[in-house]
């Protein structure tokens, strides 16, 4: 597959982190809705929800465009989705094979790396979770999903450098901290966004594993608007007001 990717590329910024309600375009609007969605817009009006399944559907003003789900619970992904969403794109392969997905809509690419789901009376279901890379903007962003186990060398280098990552924190269901950490510093995030953690409990512990590796910013809202020249200049989680 011929790769049109800017993901691969190094970024850096230099200027603090503004919020804005008018998109540049190279800004993204990156909302948390709950649970392990958030809802990413882009200057052209495009909007991504991730791991989707419907039970947040009333908080937005209208249906995402492009929908992304795994199947690991019934939370991250829904049978029935909205008719007037275009494109809802499964993480999950079918019969041992994986799901690819390249989508470029506008100035927006969206592509899938397939992962294991691990643990549980299943056992392993080979390609059934999916980090979902969305090109918007200028920022390289990261859905890790309902991640069970470290990427691979090859994963890794399809991958790429992301510069903000959405992260599940409830150690429990997902990955470790221990696992976590060695994973966002490979993968060069500057900005982490927490999901996933079932109550502060899980969540704190999250960020007292991060150590002295990451800032942490409590958010007053749900919402950050990014592009290359303002992320930080070190690497933060910045964590929802009702997460």
């Amino acid at each position: 597959m011929a790769v049109a990717s800017e993901c691969f590329q190094l970024a850096q910024g230099d200027r603090p982190l503004l919020h804005r309600a008018a998109l540049t375009e190279e800004e993204v609007s990156i909302r948390f809705v709950g649970h392990s969605s958030y809802l990413l817009e882009s200057a052209e009006g495009l909007q991504v929800a991730t791991d989707w399944s419907g039970d947040f559907a009333g908080r937005l003003d209208r249906a995402p465009d492009v929908i992304t789900m795994n199947h690991a619970h019934s939370t991250h992904w829904t049978p029935s989705p909205d008719p007037e969403i275009d494109h809802a794109l499964k993480g999950w392969g079918e019969e041992g094979k994986p799901r690819r997905h390249f989508l470029r809509l506008g100035e927006t690419l969206i592509r899938n790396v397939p992962t294991d789901i691990r643990g549980g009376y299943a056992g392993i279901e080979p390609f059934g979770n999916s980090i979902f890379i969305f090109e918007i903007g200028d920022l390289c962003v990261g859905h890790l999903g309902h991640i069970h186990h470290e990427p691979t060398e090859e994963q890794y280098a399809l991958l790429g450098r992301l510069d903000v990552v959405m992260v599940p924190v409830d150690g429990t269901w997902t990955l470790g901290v221990e696992d976590i950490l060695p994973m966002l510093k490979r993968l060069r995030a500057q900005v982490v966004l927490p999901m996933h953690a079932f109550g502060r409990h899980t969540l704190s512990r999250f960020l007292s594993g991060m150590g002295e590796d990451y800032a942490v910013e409590m958010l007053d809202g749900d919402t950050l608007t990014l592009s290359q020249e303002r992320l930080p200049e070190v690497p933060t989680i910045f964590v929802p007001r009702s997460l």
